[in-house]
């Protein structure tokens, strides 16, 4: 069972209740100002809030804020976009804002970059990548008047022998362990998110 612990997040101007398990990656590396990074300390999973500039035009609504969603998930995953599958979307509610503020969340799956064996030869003895795929979930929370749009992007790579493949196939509605936990901190975070001063927006 999963303990959490009210984290605050961006000096307190945020907070959200995060796995007990996770810790803040500031403490051993640099993170931009505008992004708070959580990695497992058990595990592979990473979760990034970011806090980016609102994109496409004025208004809210499926069309508006779909191509938004898509354009924030081109930026996460970058040069992996050819490599990317979308599994599902839909609109989420935060328990702890407004019921205006149009938020929306979606779950894709990353490949790994295909390796040249051509260019492997023999004597290269650097290993070949074992993640067998990489799961996020992706919150986008849509703050219109902060000219803001909140990204909560959690990363759940599947490293070869570190979960059961059986229990997962997406295709067939099988998560496995490994993304059900992801899901599960995605919905205390929307459970337990709360601004407590949104003067960070224009801070930032």
């Amino acid at each position: 069972m999963t303990t959490y612990k009210s984290t605050p997040l961006y000096g307190g101007a945020l907070i959200a209740d995060l796995p007990s398990n996770f810790a803040d990656v500031s403490a051993i590396r640099q993170v931009p100002d505008n992004e708070e990074v959580y990695i497992d300390k058990d595990g592979f999973t990473s979760i990034i809030f970011d806090i980016t500039e609102r994109v496409g035009g004025p208004g809210s609504g499926p069309e508006i804020d779909g191509r938004a969603l898509t354009t924030h998930l081109e930026e996460v995953v970058g040069d992996d976009l050819d490599r990317v599958k979308v599994w599902n979307t839909t609109p989420t509610v935060f328990s702890r804002l407004d019921d205006d503020i149009p938020a929306y969340t979606l779950i894709a799956t990353v490949a790994p970059p295909k390796r040249d064996s051509a260019s492997a030869s023999a004597s290269d003895d650097r290993p070949a990548t074992k993640t067998d795929f990489t799961a996020i979930i992706l919150t986008l929370v849509r703050l219109e008047r902060e000219k803001t749009d909140l990204l909560i992007t959690i990363n759940v790579p599947h490293i070869k022998g570190e979960y059961d493949e059986d229990e997962v196939d997406l295709q067939l509605g099988k998560q496995g362990q490994l993304i059900g936990d992801a899901v599960d901190y995605a919905s205390k975070i929307w459970e337990t998110f709360k601004v407590k001063d949104w003067g960070l927006f224009n801070e930032i």
